[in-house]
């Protein structure tokens, strides 16, 4: 067997520990209980302690050049990944929820290297196991050659069930899909020990509950858990719903300066300023740094229909952030100096739905933690966002007749 052949096997390997059964459940979450992650001569070597055997698998993507590591779920604990780095050919370590019932971890890789071998030993007494991947140090073509996410129907999603048509609802009831932004591998930003994947999480969750209050309104959630959803995933489940509005929620945190109060950004090729530029490149590199490479569409004429789509549909969206800026203005009394923004983010490019992204307030200011932490400020925010949600529902219904179908 040549040694590309060996290493493309490696690379797809997905052991099932001892367990016969594909689909067999285990009884209990395992543990990560240590490792690390050291160079060797010729490449590195990757060692992970968990309490038990579970399926798993190995590969490598490019761009940047990662290793990717799935497992059914470990429960990774408090550790802090980059203390299990002891080596120079690997820059970083992030390990989290991949999406519901597993876990991913991945490692930036400073330089190609492939998988060598990798393999689970179990201890026959306690049922712990080992796993080590052994990386070699290869060329960037070498490296590419056998990159990528395989695809298997143990892990990956099925093929797409044909589309059924959405029935017909109550017009008199709006159906909003709200994402918390982030989770899982990704958290998002973070200061002084807050994560913005948990608190829009619990945000997201607030806010549901006072719409659902209010009257009038369905409400879903893009993930109701700390676990990963590609953006791709989240518009996707907003169309599945059958959504009427698409509202991303986020708070985020600036290395430099100072911001505060809430703003609401719309979707446009050119950035309304260089910070939205930023901040939009920031959220859509999200997926690739959970380890997914996600390809670009080159059907034209698709893409020119959803050009058209979303010209049509972008005056109710800009309609939909004022209506939401004025609402949380009354609430809470100030949002952001130039709240109304624009930026490319790719959660927002769903073609016939009004959507938006609202940055709640930002982690790295001191005002806006505090705000965030405070369940009564955030139900005042909720209370805002209702408000302009139902003034921009009366809007849209009376402007109707007057769009094109």
């Amino acid at each position: 067997m040549s040694g590309v052949l060996k290493r493309i096997l490696a690379a797809i390997v997905c052991v099932l520990c001892a367990f016969p059964a594909l689909g067999q459940t285990l009884g209990a979450l395992a543990r990560f209980e240590g490792g690390q992650l050291t160079d060797r001569w010729g490449g590195a070597e990757l060692r992970l302690e968990i309490s038990q055997g579970v399926p798993w698998r190995v590969f490598t993507l490019t761009e940047p050049n990662r290793l990717v590591m799935d497992f059914r779920e470990v429960q990774w604990g408090d550790v802090d990944p980059q203390s299990l780095i002891d080596a120079e050919r690997v820059t970083s370590l992030r390990m989290g929820g991949y999406r519901p019932g597993w876990s991913r971890l991945v490692a930036d890789l400073a330089e190609p290297m492939t998988v060598e071998s990798a393999e689970l030993v179990t201890d026959s007494t306690t049922g712990a196991a080992r796993i080590t991947v052994r990386l070699e140090r290869t060329d960037q073509a070498a490296f590419a050659a056998v990159s990528g996410a395989p695809r298997d129907r143990r892990w990956d999603l099925p093929a797409p069930a044909e589309v059924v048509e959405i029935p017909p609802r109550d017009p008199s009831r709006l159906r909003v899909v709200l994402d918390p932004g982030h989770g899982g591998i990704d958290p998002g930003a973070e200061h002084d020990g807050v994560r913005e994947a948990d608190l829009m999480l619990t945000f997201a969750r607030e806010l549901q509950e006072v719409l659902r209050r209010a009257g009038g309104f369905d409400v879903v959630l893009t993930r109701d858990g700390d676990y990963f959803v590609s953006l791709e995933a989240r518009v996707a489940l907003a169309r599945d719903a059958g959504a009427d509005v698409f509202v991303s929620i986020h708070a985020d945190a600036l290395a430099e300066g100072v911001a505060s109060g809430a703003a609401v950004y719309t979707l446009s090729d050119a950035a309304s300023d260089a910070a939205s530029a930023a901040l939009a490149e920031r959220h859509n590199r999200d997926d690739l740094l959970a380890g997914l490479d996600l390809g670009q569409s080159d059907d034209r004429v698709a893409n020119v229909l959803m050009s058209l789509a979303r010209l049509d549909n972008a005056p109710r969206s800009a309609a939909l952030a004022e209506h939401m800026l004025a609402g949380i203005r009354n609430a809470v009394g100030r949002v952001h100096k130039r709240p109304m923004r624009s930026a490319g983010f790719s959660v927002l490019k769903a073609a016939d739905i009004p959507s938006v992204l609202l940055e709640v307030g930002f982690l790295s200011t001191a005002e806006d933690l505090k705000n965030l932490n405070d369940p009564i400020w955030r139900q005042g925010m909720a209370a805002g966002i209702r408000d302009g949600l139902m003034e921009w529902r009366s809007e849209d219904t009376a402007l109707a007749p007057l769009r094109r179908n």
